[in-house]
């Protein structure tokens, strides 16, 4: 269905996530490969996930969210067109976003920033949590008692312990992705330009894993288990807290959008749109979506 516009880059062995980063916005086209030239397609994915309700996968994109049918086939939830800049699972039918309006609700007077919006019907409909027209949350983690976030408007790590209607600040720092477990509710990873950081309290303040590789993404499936991936593509895990790490397997490039749904099945989001599956816990990987070719 779509060719997605890259935004995320890897030079010198840095990675450089201008969207996530800086809030520069990616110019994008319209997708070549739609089957409709009406509609916009995709887009730039930000987030995966899989509903424990029924098993879908869900992919948040920067004109929906979308369920992959097929290998061929990518659905638009009730084809609502809107920007999701950030986007995680938290139960059967209940997701967290932020991002952006679509273009006909910002006509109409729409915020341009949806601070944090819960569905619990699978992205049916959606209702504003907080934060509405302040906060643009580029990456969501729920862990427990808390949600943690990050504000690309501020900047700053935040933590809710009441599902997000009210925040703490925290420490600010550059963050890619966050990620969190629910048996460690005040622990939180974030990747960053810097490498792998971890705070012990919540997010006020975050120290750098040293040993850990170089990574755009990461997850934790289980208490003291961490899996990520590197720019490069490669596939880091540690099971000792980031103390010590393995590369495993390798996705073709630089990721997009990454998830591991549990500590065997992982997701990740290609440039071009393709979504990978791996069901070894990053050994090895099978496309379960690829946009179709450009006509």
């Amino acid at each position: 269905m779509v060719s997605i516009n890259p935004c995320l880059r890897l030079r010198a062995g840095v990675v450089l996530v201008l969207l996530i980063l800086t809030g520069t916005a990616c110019t994008e086209e319209s997708p070549p490969g739609v089957a409709d030239s009406a509609d916009p397609g995709i887009g730039h994915v930000h987030g995966l996930g899989v509903d424990p309700a029924d098993g879908t996968v869900y992919v948040a994109g920067h004109y929906g969210l979308f369920q992959i049918r097929s290998t061929d086939t990518a659905r638009r939830v009730a084809d609502r067109i809107q920007d999701h800049m950030g986007f995680t699972v938290v139960g059967p039918k209940t997701f967290l976003a932020s991002g952006h309006p679509g273009e006909a609700d910002a006509s109409s007077g729409a915020s341009p920033h949806l601070g944090l919006i819960r569905t619990t019907d699978a992205g049916a409909t959606w209702t504003s949590v907080s934060e509405a027209g302040t906060a643009d949350f580029h990456a969501i983690q729920s862990a427990g008692s808390n949600i943690y976030a990050f504000d690309s408007q501020t900047g700053q790590v935040r933590r809710s312990g009441d599902e997000g209607r009210t925040w703490k600040l925290g420490a600010r720092e550059e963050v890619i992705d966050l990620a969190g477990n629910a048996e460690e509710p005040d622990r939180v990873y974030a990747t960053t330009p810097r490498g792998v950081q971890v705070s012990d309290d919540g997010g006020m303040a975050f120290t750098t894993l040293s040993a850990a590789p170089l990574l755009s993404h990461v997850d934790s499936p289980a208490k003291g288990e961490l899996v990520g991936v590197g720019g490069d593509g490669r596939i880091h895990a540690s099971d000792d807290g980031g103390k010590t790490w393995q590369a495993l397997g390798k996705v073709p490039g630089q990721a997009t959008a990454f998830t591991a749904v549990d500590g065997t099945r992982l997701l990740a989001a290609m440039e071009d749109g393709t979504v990978l599956q791996s069901t070894d816990g990053g050994r090895g990987f099978t496309v379960i979506f690829r946009p179709a070719a450009t006509g």
